[in-house]
């Protein structure tokens, strides 16, 4: 029989958080983190990771489980997920994936194209490419050569455009393809794995007014400290100069505009302002990615039209019930 699995996804500042605590209470759950900032160690408040009250609470699992020099990849977290998702199932809980990220969800529900193994010296060559042109004219170079792929992917997302370069010169096919030729048998099907997902969708202005005042409360929280702290802090190799920006964890929503404060660049009323709209352009990024990406006959789906309340909790309560109670998905 097919164990069950819960995913919770939407935009940030949703009430993501939240619901995945609300469900895991009830259904005697285990939560595990789909947010690719939230696995890492750095920035706390500026990620929103889950405090001490809440994982006092109920089990979380994969919440700052790496340092923020040690990258984590689609696979990479995947295979973890695999693994606490299968713990779970065997203490007899309900695992509970929440997260916003769309690629480490697309990943775990279709799992990953058999792409080869890219030879050093073509990820060498991709990394000095890119260094060349910079990442404007990278992309529009990507573009000319594999547009799918480019169009989805942001101007400033270094890795993530290397890689689609890379896969295209070692193999002759874009990335869009090669993640085209995957298959169901490689998602959680494979897994034995039955799912059901809640998705937040909240109405733009609504959504928008909640990032505003949630980076207002990460403002309140110490979010300036935190980030002097890690510009200030040293890496395994004795750098004192902060981490490499190449990291994932540099790519922080926010962190940009957060750290040209610290660096004396602007005002902290500006650095909010703009690390808001950055905020803002991420979440609806996150929503255009949910609309096209998670729509699946292969699992059971509810969508809330708005912000997490507990009001919709009964609703919730009551699609998860008849999942649970339907083990062949019928």
């Amino acid at each position: 029989m097919e164990s069950p699995l819960v995913i919770i996804a939407g935009p940030t500042a949703s009430g993501k958080s939240s619901l995945a605590l609300a469900v895991a209470e009830k259904f005697d759950g285990t939560i595990i983190n789909a947010d690719s900032m939230q696995v890492y160690r750095d920035l706390a408040i500026l990620t929103s990771r889950p405090g001490v009250d809440e994982t006092a609470s109920v089990p979380h699992r994969l919440y700052g489980v790496l340092d923020g020099e040690s990258p984590c990849s689609a696979a990479r977290w995947r295979e973890m997920a695999l693994e606490e998702i299968a713990e779970a199932a065997g203490e007899g809980r309900l695992p509970v994936c929440v997260g916003g990220t769309g690629l480490y969800l697309r990943a775990l529900i279709r799992g990953l194209a058999a792409i080869p193994d890219i030879p050093e010296a073509v990820r060498g060559a991709a990394r000095a490419r890119h260094k060349e042109l910079g990442g404007e004219a990278f992309h529009v170079e990507l573009a000319a050569r594999d547009p799918e792929t480019a169009a989805r992917l942001h101007v400033n997302d270094r890795q993530r455009l290397i890689r689609a370069w890379e896969v295209l010169e070692a193999t002759g096919r874009s990335l869009s393809e090669w993640q085209k030729r995957q298959t169901p048998q490689e998602g959680l099907a494979a897994a034995g794995v039955r799912l059901a997902m809640i998705v937040l969708m909240p109405p733009r202005e609504a959504l928008y007014g909640a990032c505003d005042a949630r980076f207002q409360q990460m403002i309140e929280a110490g979010l300036v400290d935190e980030v002097r702290t890690l510009d200030a802090s040293g890496d395994a190799h004795g750098n004192t100069s902060g981490l490499d920006p190449s990291l994932p964890v540099m790519k922080a929503v926010g962190l940009r505009e957060m750290l040209r404060h610290c660096h004396g660049e602007t005002g902290l009323e500006t650095a909010v302002l703009n690390a808001q709209q950055a905020t803002r352009r991420y979440a609806k990024r996150q929503m255009t990615w949910l609309r096209h990406q998670l729509d699946s006959e292969e699992m059971e789906r509810l969508v809330i039209e708005g912000l997490y309340e507990e009001t919709r909790l009964a609703e919730i309560f009551s699609f998860l019930h008849r999942f649970l109670l339907t083990p062949g998905g019928e």
